[in-house]
């Protein structure tokens, strides 16, 4: 197979529709094309190999987004060929991170980012260490105290990032966190990845009150609203108010919490991908 190729290609290739490689990509972040110089979506071997997965998965009695799930779970485990620079630095971190040091965390954290770009940093080696993280966390076998450690560093590093992303001519996504959320690692990583799509940014924060998102939608008039939490009570309560943002600015739920009812009930979209595919999603509109 040649390096990258359009949707046609493999489209022929896997014997999947390009409407359902669409889907694949926009609902599940399952594909991960790059951008010719023209604009068309390039697509990698890797995809070729998600794509062949997933139809194996379905194949077996799996639904589309279980399938999806398992797919990319097996990437994320699979061994990769070859012990290439950016697993080696994966891997140191995550040892930093786990046993609670600080330095050797952030001079990780400094060669992974001046060797790679900030979305592959983001996506092969932050997101998939939050992933895992939270896995072990939940079979307790990491600590709070490992938790929260890693969560504060890391949320640090991509704050630093994120300096200056309200800056530029193009369009603004306002992020929050529903009331009495705190997590926003992910809703960081998805402003990141909307930043080097073009967008502006403005960024709210954790446990965000509806009437101050309200105020400033109002005052910005963003292009698009983004609000994650991670239980669906946490949006539950604010159905009134999030109807009314959503009537004043498009709005889309994400995180754990968002519901397909919830989107439908109050006017909004749901984002029930990775952060990153997320955003291409946002971007795409």
């Amino acid at each position: 197979m040649e390096a990258h190729v359009r949707i046609g290609e493999l489209s022929r290739r896997s014997g999947v529709s390009p409407q359902l490689l669409r889907a694949w990509e926009h609902r599940y972040g399952l594909l991960r094309p790059l951008r010719s110089q023209g604009g068309f979506r390039l697509y990698s071997v890797d995809d070729e190999r998600r794509v062949a997965a997933m139809r194996s998965h379905l194949e077996r009695g799996l639904s589309a987004a279980e399938a999806a799930r398992l797919t990319l779970a097996e990437q994320r485990t699979a061994a990769p060929p070859g012990d290439t620079a950016l697993v080696r630095g994966a891997r140191a971190l995550r040892d930093a991170l786990d046993r609670l040091d600080e330095s050797a965390a952030q001079s990780q954290l400094d060669r992974l980012l001046s060797d790679f770009s900030v979305e592959t940093v983001l996506r092969e080696v932050v997101l998939t260490y939050l992933h895992e993280l939270g896995s072990r966390w939940e079979r307790g076998e990491a600590s709070v105290a490992q938790e929260h450690f890693a969560s504060q560093i890391l949320r640090g590093r991509l704050l630093g990032l994120a300096r200056g992303w309200d800056r530029g001519s193009g369009p603004r996504a306002l992020l929050a966190c529903t009331p009495g959320e705190q997590h926003d690692l992910g809703l960081i990583a998805f402003g990141l990845g909307l930043r080097d799509r073009g967008w502006r940014i403005t960024f709210l924060g954790p446990d965000t009150p509806l009437d101050s998102l309200s105020d400033a939608v109002a005052a910005l008039a963003p292009d698009a609203v983004v609000l994650a939490g991670t239980t669906p009570e946490r949006f539950e309560s604010g159905r009134d108010a999030l109807r009314r943002i959503a009537r004043a600015a498009p709005l889309w739920t994400a995180g754990p919490g968002a519901t397909p009812e919830l989107a439908d009930g109050i006017g909004a979209r749901l984002l029930e991908v990775d952060p990153l595919a997320a955003a291409e999603r946002v971007a795409a509109g």
